[in-house]
């Protein structure tokens, strides 16, 4: 079992106006500090894999046809054992 931790985040120079009106909001609390904002994705997705490497090239496939869209965002990952998810007993 691998659990993938995927971000998606536009690719630099896209525009982002969600991250443009956060940093407005924050701006307006008073956060007179915050130059920029970019808003992404965080997602996790549980695989009943064992082999990272076939693990890897699934996730990269997930990410490419549905999970971001390539011609403005980009996309990096981890995969690691889920939390609790010692040796089989």
């Amino acid at each position: 079992m691998l659990l993938a931790k995927i971000y998606v985040t536009l690719k630099p120079g896209v525009l982002d106006p969600q991250g443009e009106a956060v940093m407005g909001g924050l701006k307006a609390m008073g956060y007179e500090g915050v130059t920029a904002v970019r808003v992404g994705k965080y997602l996790e997705v549980q695989l009943d894999l064992d082999d990272p490497e076939k693990a890897g090239q699934q996730v990269e496939e997930m990410c490419r046809r549905l999970l971001a869209n390539p011609v403005i965002e980009q996309y990096r990952y981890t995969l690691e054992e889920p939390a609790g998810a010692g040796g089989k007993a």
